[in-house]
């Protein structure tokens, strides 16, 4: 399982720091019941990560960032999707006959556009294309085989749709129940990276704390020998004290079989893939 955060860097414990004032403990490095390690996000470029490159690197193993010269924000270019169409992790495992799935909830919206314009999409929905693999439906949240982005679906329910309010806990066990039916199992959470943008205290505590209940949730519930990652593609929640991402590094966190070895072995965001298709046998 990789819980894929956006936005979550490991910050400095200050002020403007809301991982320490947020009421859990999951995501305050300094007292994080949770074995984890803080890995580098900037891949020997200059300048602040961006989503586009730093989620290409974590989702394929290649450096994005020396490809393209530069971090690049918002959804993948020519260049980094290129990328993730040859060297996705849901690619190759599937190449290797490891079964695998990007467990996010996907509104009807996606099924109105092109292929062409999918393919111009996140770096996470490029990764899913590559492989070849099915999209979730609103009907499989409902039947409780996908998670919605915002994990409580009170976004779909702004929007209209007629979905169950569920609770961050109750989303951790609907993840991990459909840990079982999968090799490798993503889930994308962006919302830490929405909040750090606003600065709001208020907004960015709520969040955290959602997620923290959420994971909690997933860990309880998942079955025994489940090995569980959670990592970030940059850093922002971190620092209320910018508008901006950050160069912080990122957290890698690991539950489970082989926890150790896979922490030990990562200290970048470009490792994790390899360790996750060796842990796997789809090298």
């Amino acid at each position: 399982m990789l819980i894929f955060v956006d936005g979550l860097g490991v910050g400095d414990g200050g002020p403007d720091d809301p991982t320490r004032t947020y009421g859990g403990d999951l995501f305050d490095w300094s007292r994080t019941p949770a074995a984890w390690k803080p890995i580098d996000a900037c891949l020997g470029v200059s300048g602040v990560p961006q989503s586009a490159t730093g989620q290409t690197s974590l989702f394929t193993g290649r450096n994005a960032q020396a490809a393209l010269g530069h971090h690049a924000t918002g959804f993948p270019g020519p260049v980094v999707r290129d990328l993730l169409r040859e060297h996705s992790i849901l690619k190759t495992l599937t190449a290797h006959g490891r079964s695998a799935t990007f467990l996010n909830a996907f509104r009807p919206l996606f099924w109105e556009l092109s292929e062409a314009k999918r393919w111009t999409l996140s770096a996470s929905t490029v990764a899913n294309l590559a492989a070849g693999l099915p999209f979730c439906t609103l009907d499989d949240l409902r039947a409780e085989r996908s998670v919605y982005q915002d994990v409580t679906n009170a976004d779909l329910q702004t929007r209209g749709f007629d979905v169950p309010l569920w609770t961050p806990e109750h989303a951790g066990r609907v993840l991990a129940r459909n840990v079982e039916r999968f090799d490798f199992t993503l889930f994308e959470y962006f919302k830490t990276d929405k909040a750090g943008h606003t600065q709001n205290r208020e907004r960015c505590e709520s969040v955290l704390g959602e997620l923290d209940a959420f994971v909690r949730s997933h860990l309880e519930h998942a079955p025994e020998g489940t090995l569980t990652l959670l990592t970030s593609d940059h850093g922002n929640i971190e620092d209320l004290g910018t508008r901006s991402h950050t160069a912080n590094p990122v957290a890698l966190m690991a539950w489970g079989p082989c926890s150790a070895e896979v922490l030990s072995a990562c200290e970048q965001l470009t490792d994790i893939a390899p360790r996750v298709l060796e842990y796997l046998d789809a090298m």
